[in-house]
Parts: structure tokens; sequence; C-alpha cells
């Protein structure tokens, strides 16, 4: 039987429960009052992951038909691949030291053209890089390492390729405005109001910027620009078997008494089980005998410092370049950042013959594209020295090995 006092108790305890959801309904009503004052998020809902790739996929598609465009330059004759040809790893299309750009195609550059792939892999410009504790000694101060270009002045695909559209001496746009209406009135309008927004065009730096994000795209696409698909590859994978000269080639590659090249372009898989990138993104002066095919060079105190240009008071820095990867190497037409050497065996011999044979490169005197107060930066790590490591047939295997790092191998 049920008391008076119990229930009465009841009744206190439903009152205490009504209040309590009376309270939750209050503070439900007030939350969706706020929401709506304050609008939907700017982004909206997170697009499913299929649809987030197939937009991907279509930015890099554009991207890839505003690569091969010439009407985005001033004179309506050069693209970006006219630079950087496909057939040689894209790097540049010929042995000249330098491409002429410009409104009139008659303002030569001053460097050689850098090649594009695997440059996703790059990591930002520092001046002090140390190895993970996985990869190496992360204790060592490496010294600078990094970013894109020659002399690591751009840190992502979307900086770097907004370079030379602007620069004088390549597409030579005279400014955003410029690169921005030449699309507009191009093929490619439609498309680019389709991924970015029909009023796309009516902020220019807004637009300018969706053009680089497409270009920075396509240099990102694996299949084309980094597909670790070289008989190397392969033979890491154990489904290829190299020949006893490129044996010989990987086993000099990476002795640090003899060609001692792994030192700057690693050639072992990392700790995590990634393919090696044949870099260490490192800089250093090589001390390259002057190119004087190169019309500035024409000057004779006119020095490219490298990356003391970007540091002026690093005077140790003087005559440093990023030590390239080297994939692909096989399928270019001139080497280094002067585009002095115009052969992959020619561009081996350099390390074995810099001071064993000095005459042969340098007929003006040693080091003559340094001034002379700046010839201490030079790199005297083996194989360089004056006693000769590596001889003829080192060379030769040596290239037999390099060649093993083009994509494009099939295996048997």
């Amino acid at each position: 039987m049920i008391t008076r006092a119990f229930f009465r108790y009841l009744v206190a305890l439903c009152l205490v429960a009504l209040c309590l959801v009376a309270l939750c309904l209050v503070a439900m009503c007030l939350a969706m009052a706020v929401a709506q004052a304050a609008g939907p998020l700017p982004w909206g809902d997170a697009p499913l992951p299929k649809a987030a790739y197939a937009r991907a996929d279509a930015i890099a598609a554009l991207g890839r038909e505003l690569f091969f465009d010439p009407s985005l330059s001033a004179s309506g004759k050069m693209s970006c691949a006219s630079c950087h040809d496909p057939a040689h790893g894209f790097s540049a299309p010929d042995a000249e030291p330098v491409r002429m750009g410009g409104p009139l195609l008659d303002r030569p550059g001053t460097r050689a053209v850098p090649g594009l792939t695997y440059g996703a892999f790059t990591p930002p410009f520092t001046e002090h890089s140390r190895e993970s504790a996985d990869d190496g000694d992360e204790s060592i101060d490496q010294g600078p390492a990094g970013g894109l270009n020659w002399d690591g002045r751009a840190d992502r695909a979307n900086d770097q390729v907004k370079g030379p559209l602007l620069s004088a001496s390549e597409m030579a746009n005279a400014s955003v405005g410029a690169v921005v209406t030449a699309v507009a009135q191009g093929p490619h309008a439609g498309t680019l109001r389709g991924l970015y927004g029909a009023d796309i065009f009516g902020i220019p730096d807004r637009a300018f910027a969706a053009i680089a994000q497409a270009l920075s795209y396509f240099l990102q696409t694996p299949s084309v620009f980094s597909p670790f698909s070289s008989k190397y590859d392969a033979y890491l994978r154990g489904v290829a078997t190299l020949t006893d000269a490129e044996a010989r080639g990987l086993a000099i590659f990476n002795d640090p008494g003899r060609g001692g090249c792994a030192a700057c372009h690693r050639s072992g898989v990392s700790a995590s089980g990634s393919p090696p990138l044949f870099t260490d993104f490192g800089y250093v002066a090589l001390g390259l005998p002057r190119n004087r095919a190169i019309p500035a060079n024409a000057d004779p105190g006119y020095f490219d410092l490298g990356l003391c240009e970007r540091f002026p008071g690093r005077r140790e820095y003087c005559g440093m370049f990023k030590a390239p990867g080297l994939r692909n190497a096989a399928l270019k037409l001139s080497f280094y950042h002067n585009g002095a050497v115009h052969t992959l065996r020619d561009a081996v011999a350099f390390y074995a013959e810099r001071d064993s044979q000095p005459a042969r490169w340098y007929p003006a005197g040693k080091f003559d594209d340094l001034p002379p107060d700046m010839a201490e930066n030079v790199s005297v790590e083996p194989p360089f020295g004056p006693q000769a490591v590596l001889s003829g047939a080192d060379v030769d295997d040596l290239v037999a090995f390099l060649n093993t790092l083009t994509d494009g191998y099939s295996p048997r």
C-alpha cells in the first residue's frame, strides 16, 4: 500500500524530471537559434572521398591542359612544356644551356632548365636540415636543404608555377591580370568556372591562384611525375636483375671511398620503406666550368652565385646549388645549373677528372665560374681530389647504373 508520504515523494520526483526536460528543450532551442543566426559553415558539408578525388582529378586534368597551352605566355608561343619536355624527364628539350623567352622570345635566361619529376617529394627550404631519427643521425646539422628550383626559392609547387608565368625571360606576362585574361579568353575558361565558380574571373588574384593550383595539381600527378617505374625500382622489388655493369656501377655509387655518390644522392630504401629519390635535397658548390654559351657570362664580372643570391650576407653559400635527384637523368640533354655538360657520361666524368685532369674542364683556369675569393666553398669530398679514384671503366659502370633510374621499364 502506497503511503501518502511516498506518493508525495513520487510527485516531487516527477516534477524534478519535468523541469530537467524543460531545461534541455530550452537549451536546444537556444542552440538552434544561435546556429540559424550564424548561418551555415562557409565550407559546407565535407564531400565524400569519391567526389573529392574526382574533383582533384579534374583540377589536375585542367592543369595538364594549361601546362601545354602557349597562350598563357606574352609571346603566345611558349608553354610550360616548351622548357619542360616530357620526353626528357620534363627538362629542356635540347642541349642549349638556357631558354629564350620574353614577349618576342629574345630574352635569354641565366640557368639551365631543371627537371620536374619527383618534385612533389621536395621538402620546404631550411638552412638547418636534420635527418629523421629513422633515417640518420638527427643530431647533425646537414646545412641548407630543400625548396624547389636550383636555389630553393619556392617551397610548394603552387608557388613554383607562378614564377615562369611572370618572369621577364620566360613567359613574360606583364601582370597577374594578363595571365587571367589569357585564360578567360581561351578554351579553358568554362572548365575553370565549373571548378571554381562562375564568378572566378571577377577577382584576378583568386583566378590566378586557381590557375596556379591547377598547374601544381598536374605537377604532382604520381602516374606522370613520380611513377617509380624504373628498372632499379623493379630490382628493389625483386622482379628484375641488374647486369654486371649495372651492379658494379651501383657498388661504386654507394662506396664512399670511390664514387661516394650516395652521400648526396641516396640510393637505399628508407627506414619507413619509401623508395629512394636519389637526392638529399642539400646544396653543394661543385666548381663547374663557366659556360660561355650563356649570354650573361659574356660579362667577365657576372657570376651566378646560387644560394647566396638569396642570402647576400652568407658568403659560405656562394656557388651552392641544390643537388638534383638522379631519376630520369639519362633523359637529359644538359646537366647542372649552367648546362655546361651535355652527356650523362661527361656529367659523371667531371667528378672523376675535375681535380685530376683540370685542363680538360677549365681552359681558362680552374673554378672560373666563381670569383677567386669564393673558390674555398667548392666541395673537395670524394671522388674529387688530385688523385683520381675512378677509372674510365668505373665511369662507364656508373653510367650503366644511372640508366636504370629511367622510368618506364617493363620487366620481361
